[in-house]
């Protein structure tokens, strides 16, 4: 099944409560997470990679992801030297580079999509990149654009408060990542500047397909759990509706980056074949969540 132009995800709005936290005006992420909490249902988001193999392609994937209601999708923005990223994503990055793409390729190519009928977009970005353009600046071209939020790898916690203020200033979200060799305190510090969810790395090392996820991911989420109030979404190593399985009734989301950027390296002259099947997969993790 295939998505036309006009088949879009359309964001569900009401009154939600999500725990102790009653959602007066919440952002779209947190709405998002709300309302599938209260259904019982976990969260499925994709990454792609922004430009890889070109915007036009990211584009139509993004309106695939949304047509089989996806319920967000994180976009990369390629750097050249990923944090944490494994060779999968490393090598997309350099082919969306080598083929000379800029940061407000990504964002003119997001700006022409309906994103208020999209999933939320969720920004992955090397701090060095927004840096760069300026900090103001590059928060607020992405909303213009119609990005709900961001994840800064490299961003170090005890330096984010600032840049976690004025995202909230402009009602969008700071995604904080948490680690298994976190410690403890240093945890409670970022989750004291997260926002939206928190981005739980399954694995040390970095990101990549696995066929198990470590046993002590349930402490790690039980510790998490009991120490904010934020969804916890999963990735790194996720791959397959059995994961999901793993961690129904632990975490609140989980999120597949190298498994589907694999797929969408093979996009070629099958282009929309191979986009076909990315849908398909895609299709797949949700219902996983849906059960």
């Amino acid at each position: 099944m295939g998505v036309s132009s006009g088949a879009f995800y359309i964001l569900r709005k009401s009154n939600l409560i999500t725990g102790k936290t009653t959602l007066t005006n919440p952002t779209r992420i947190a709405a998002t997470f709300a309302e599938l909490k209260s259904s019982g249902h976990m969260a499925f988001m994709p990454f792609l990679t922004a430009g890889d193999p070109d915007i036009p392609t990211t584009l139509r994937l993004i309106q695939e992801f949304a047509g089989r209601s996806v319920d967000l999708i994180e976009l990369g923005f390629p750097y050249s030297d990923p944090i944490a990223d494994g060779p999968v994503i490393q090598a997309s990055y350099t082919r969306a580079l080598n083929n000379g793409l800029k940061v407000h390729d990504i964002f003119d190519g997001v700006r022409s999509l309906p994103t208020d009928e999209l999933p939320p977009l969720v920004a992955m970005v090397s701090y060095a990149i927004i840096f760069r353009t300026g900090n103001q600046k590059f928060v607020e071209q992405a909303k213009t654009a119609g990005f709900s939020g961001f994840i800064v790898p490299d961003l170090p916690a005890d330096e984010a408060e600032e840049f976690a203020e004025l995202v909230k200033s402009i009602g969008l979200d700071l995604i904080q990542l948490i680690s298994p060799t976190t410690p403890e305190e240093r945890a409670k510090n970022i989750l004291s500047t997260a926002s939206g969810f928190v981005y739980v790395i399954s694995v040390a090392g970095t990101t990549g397909v696995r066929d198990e996820l470590p046993p002590e991911l349930s402490g790690q989420l039980q510790w998490l759990r009991e120490n904010t109030d934020l969804p916890l979404a999963v990735g790194f190593g996720i791959s397959n509706p059995d994961h999901v399985d793993i961690l129904r009734g632990q975490a609140d989301g989980i999120i597949v980056g190298s498994a589907i950027v694999r797929q969408v390296e093979q996009i070629g002259e099958n282009g929309d074949a191979t986009i076909e099947s990315v849908g398909q997969y895609a299709q797949e993790m949700v219902a996983a969540t849906r059960k």
